[in-house]
Parts: C-alpha cells; sequence; structure tokens
C-alpha cells in the first residue's frame, strides 16, 4: 500500500522531464496519488502531456496563473475530475525576465518586478484560495511550494526573483495561519541549484553549483529526485504537524556562514 493511495493531486509548473516538479509527481504516483497537470503555452504542452499520460493522469489542462479567470476554471476542472476534493498541491512557478537576472537589482524596471512577483510569489495565494474549498471537502490537504535562499540573502544574479522567493516564503507563513484551522498544511522547499531549464536563464548557475559543492557540509550537489523525496514527506501524513516550514534540501549550505 503506497503513501498516496487514494490521494488526489495537482501540479502546476512541470516543463519536462528534469523539472522539479516532475520529480516530485513521479514520486506522488509512484506511492499511489492521482494527479492532475497545469502547462503554460502550447510550447510545452505535447510534452508535459505525454509526461503526465506516463502516470495515468485524468487531467491535463492550460493555466495562466496571472488571470484569476483561469486559475478558477482550472480548480473546477480539478473539482470535477476528482469528485469535488483535492488532497495535495505542487505549486512550483516561478518567472523572471531573463534580463533581470543578469545586470543589476537596482535597474529592475517597474512593470517587470510585478511580473516576478504575480508569478513567482501571488501565484501561491490565488492557487490556494482556489483549491480551500476542494481540500476542506477532503477534510484537510497539505500544499508544497518550491523557495530559494535569495530570498534570505543577496546571491548575485538572482536579482528580482530573490525579492520574490521573499514574499513567497511570507505567503506560506500568512497561508498556514489561515488555513490550519481547515487542516491544510502549507510548507515550502528550498533546494540548491538543481539543473533544471529555468536554471539556464541564471547567469552564473554554474558558479553558484561550484560554491554549493565546495561549502556545504556534504560536499555535493542536489538532484531532482532529492527535492521528490522531500516534498512526499510534506505531502504526506508524516507531516501532520509540520505547516508554515521552509525545508532545505542544500547538502547543508544554507547553515554555512560563508
Amino acid at each position: 500500500m503506497g503513501t498516496f493511495d487514494g490521494k488526489r493531486g495537482l501540479v502546476l509548473g512541470v516543463a519536462n522531464r528534469r523539472s522539479i516538479a516532475w520529480a516530485i509527481a513521479k514520486r506522488l504516483a509512484a506511492e499511489g496519488a492521482q494527479l492532475a497537470f497545469t502547462y503554460q503555452g502550447e510550447r510545452i504542452e505535447s510534452t508535459v502531456r505525454d509526461l503526465a499520460e506516463s502516470v495515468e493522469s485524468p487531467l491535463v489542462t492550460a493555466c495562466d496563473v496571472r488571470s484569476d479567470e483561469d486559475v478558477a476554471r482550472v480548480f473546477a476542472e480539478v473539482g470535477e475530475a476528482f469528485g469535488g476534493e483535492l488532497d495535495l498541491l505542487v505549486h512550483s512557478v516561478a518567472y523572471a525576465a531573463a534580463e533581470d537576472l543578469e545586470g543589476r537589482f537596482t535597474d529592475t524596471p517597474r512593470d517587470r518586478f510585478w511580473l516576478a512577483l504575480d508569478v513567482s510569489a501571488y501565484s501561491l495565494v490565488a492557487c490556494a484560495r482556489a483549491a480551500e474549498p476542494l481540500m476542506e471537502a477532503a477534510g484537510g490537504g497539505s500544499i508544497v511550494t518550491m523557495t530559494y535562499l535569495g530570498g534570505e540573502r543577496a546571491v548575485p544574479h538572482y536579482n528580482v526573483m530573490g525579492v520574490a522567493k521573499a514574499a513567497l516564503d511570507s505567503s506560506v507563513k500568512y497561508l498556514s495561519w489561515d488555513l490550519g484551522a481547515k487542516g491544510i498544511r502549507v510548507n515550502a522547499i528550498s533546494a540548491g541549484p538543481v539543473r533544471t531549464l529555468a536554471a539556464r536563464s541564471i547567469a552564473g548557475f554554474p558558479t553558484m553549483e561550484a560554491i554549493v559543492e565546495e561549502r556545504s557540509p556534504l560536499h555535493r550537489h542536489i538532484a531532482a529526485d532529492d527535492v521528490g523525496a522531500a516534498a512526499a514527506y510534506l505531502l504526506s501524513d508524516d507531516a501532520r504537524n509540520v505547516t508554515g516550514t521552509t525545508l532545505y534540501v542544500d547538502s547543508g549550505y544554507h547553515a554555512m556562514g560563508m
């Protein structure tokens, strides 16, 4: 009997098989979860559909997290697919313009600042709000999002994405308070550098990897499957009293002073 037998989940943020969101989805599906997926844009639709088919997903649908109407539609479809209930929500969505991950944070224009915060932080709030009635109907639920140390410390070239992650980190705490009375837990995973499609847009990413390997207590890289295992714990009933928490999966790098 799998840890997630009978559990129903929605995964946002799969782009390809190297995505952290996919590593999490694979782990959940292997342990019995039934999963729905969203995708952003036609460019990755076929890839997401192929991956979703491999875990027998009942629903794959487009989602623009900047649109309240689109978010509402997606969760209505999820409710229809899962009998009006939802147990798990994986939020692995973030975006900043490539040019804002290269130069100075100081030069971030106003419109792209709000774009990064809207997609990377507010989308969690919007999705949690839409998931709330479905999770309440299920008797509770668990939400996991992806953050990074750049929201706590200045990481060269992470720039506006770090500010967005700081807003995301705070949102996790406030959401955990609001939703806790209904048995809904909200947590974050702060992963070290993982080689994903999104990571390629960060200038100096290989340097980030090298520094973590050199200075972290475990002296090794982080793989997407490591994050998948951590997410499975936070989403499971084993973590029933864990909420408002950030779990670091970074070989211990966050504990070091230099």
